[in-house]
């Protein structure tokens, strides 16, 4: 899956904030004050040249607020971004034409065809491929003749990404791209993201599904309410969480009767009922020796099950912490880690 990625930057952000809520004066149309609401909060992270970097995060983490600062559709309330070496929102005519933007909902004319919908939009792209190329690459083919308005859910996501490929994009930025697709659409599209990026392209991306980041992502960060909670390549996050060991404890025994845990790299376990789950970062030194216990106490471990963490497991238990951390107040206005 690593594709190799040049020490250009193409995407440079730092401290990224985005407010919403205030206006000029302040106050609303009534004269009160209007209360803001910051949904991006001091993000710093880079993307070379040909890499795929995608932004996760749970519904409200800032995911698309960021992503619109980078597509140029609104200034930041503070921090820097660049996108080919320019600002995206001030010198917006400058990179237009070679970026593509594929947005969570297109608004299209529902009376027009697919084929002329993507017509009218080649006519505003600079060097737009031909139609037929791009409805041949997002397999809409055979459904060119068809009005905007029969198509079904996951076809309309398709032609939101044909329009991204017209002007064949040097930066891909992809929002939720496989949303209403099924399992051989969204494998489709994958399949036609990995080969762009492959070509040189390089891609933004924020998704809801974990594995679609775990198969495409050179890096990753996880957003939390505007901050970056973590970040990394898919193996660095899952690594920085522990492994899960889980099984039911013999009649006639308790967690006491274990050897020490510290001493096999454990380093936290929890009971419930008859089963215990031991997480540690050492999961081969664990389990055997958790087994080798076994072995001598001539024990059989029921229900046991040793697993490596996952990208869901990381997100889950990051997301967690960082809801714990700011219900117990801990909002301390470090920078986050730069990407």
């Amino acid at each position: 899956m690593t594709t190799e990625v040049t020490e250009e930057r193409v995407i440079d952000v730092t401290d990224l904030r985005r407010v919403y809520g205030g206006g000029p004066s302040g106050r609303d149309k009534s004269g009160q004050k209007t209360q803001l609401f910051e949904a991006v909060r001091g993000v710093t992270f880079s993307v070379g040249r040909g890499e795929l970097f995608a932004l996760l995060g749970t519904n409200g983490a800032g995911k698309t607020s960021t992503l619109e600062l980078l597509e140029g559709l609104a200034p930041p309330a503070s921090g820097q971004v660049s996108v080919l070496g320019h600002d995206p929102y001030r010198d917006r005519a400058a990179i237009r034409p070679r970026i593509g933007v594929m947005l969570q909902e297109g608004g299209f004319p529902s009376e027009l065809t697919v084929r002329e919908t993507l017509r009218m939009w080649a006519g505003c792209t600079s060097g737009a491929r031909p139609v037929g190329e791009a409805l041949d690459i997002v397999g809409l083919t055979r459904r060119g003749g068809v009005r905007v308005k029969q198509l079904s859910g996951g076809e309309r996501r398709r032609l939101d990404l044909a329009l991204a490929l017209l002007g064949r994009p040097e930066v891909l930025f992809l929002d939720e791209p496989t949303t209403g697709l099924d399992a051989e659409g969204r494998r489709g599209t994958w399949d036609l993201v990995r080969e762009l990026r492959d070509s040189g392209t390089t891609v933004l991306l924020t998704t809801h599904y974990l594995e679609e980041a775990e198969d495409l992502a050179d890096r990753l960060a996880i957003l939390h309410e505007g901050r970056i909670a973590a970040g990394g390549t898919v193996e660095e996050v899952v690594a920085s969480q522990p492994s899960l060991i889980s099984f039911q404890l013999p009649d006639g025994y308790f967690v006491g009767d274990l050897p020490p845990l510290a001493q096999l790299g454990v380093t936290g376990h929890e009971t419930r009922d008859r089963t215990v789950k031991l997480r540690t970062h050492e999961l081969q030194r664990a389990a055997t020796g958790l087994l080798l216990w076994a072995e001598r106490e001539r024990l059989e471990l029921r229900g046991l099950d040793v697993r490596s963490a996952s990208l869901e497991e990381a997100f889950l238990r990051i997301a967690r912490d960082a809801e714990e951390g700011a219900t117990a107040g801990a909002d301390t206005h470090e920078k986050e880690p730069a990407l």
